[in-house]
């Protein structure tokens, strides 16, 4: 009888780690967050331009909540690199909806 107790107990703590992995091999991980971020910031990008723009966006730190102005000059630095070549008013353009939609 204590045998089948135990066996239960154990089936038991078998089947309810088994979900528990389940369950956290469905969340994506902060490198995969990462990625699909940095993937819709390089948008049309291609080759060279692309892999270039994607490694400096993965390997970059997210700056402390408590540093608005390090956030802010972060913001600015990518929309400047997403700007490109642009001149005039179509960067003016670019920058302020770039950094209106980085909240």
């Amino acid at each position: 009888m204590k045998q089948l107790i135990s066996l239960a107990v154990l089936s038991l703590g078998l089947a309810m780690g088994a979900a528990h992995a389940a369950d956290d091999a469905k969340k994506p991980s902060t490198q995969q967050t990462k990625m699909g971020e940095c993937n819709k910031e390089a948008g049309d990008k291609k080759g060279d331009e692309r892999k270039k723009f994607m490694s400096e966006c993965l390997s970059a730190k997210k700056p402390a909540a408590s540093d608005p102005k390090k956030a802010q000059q972060d913001k600015m630095s990518v929309c400047n690199k997403t700007a490109g070549d642009k001149k005039g008013d179509e960067r003016k353009k670019h920058m302020s909806e770039c950094l209106k939609n980085k909240a």
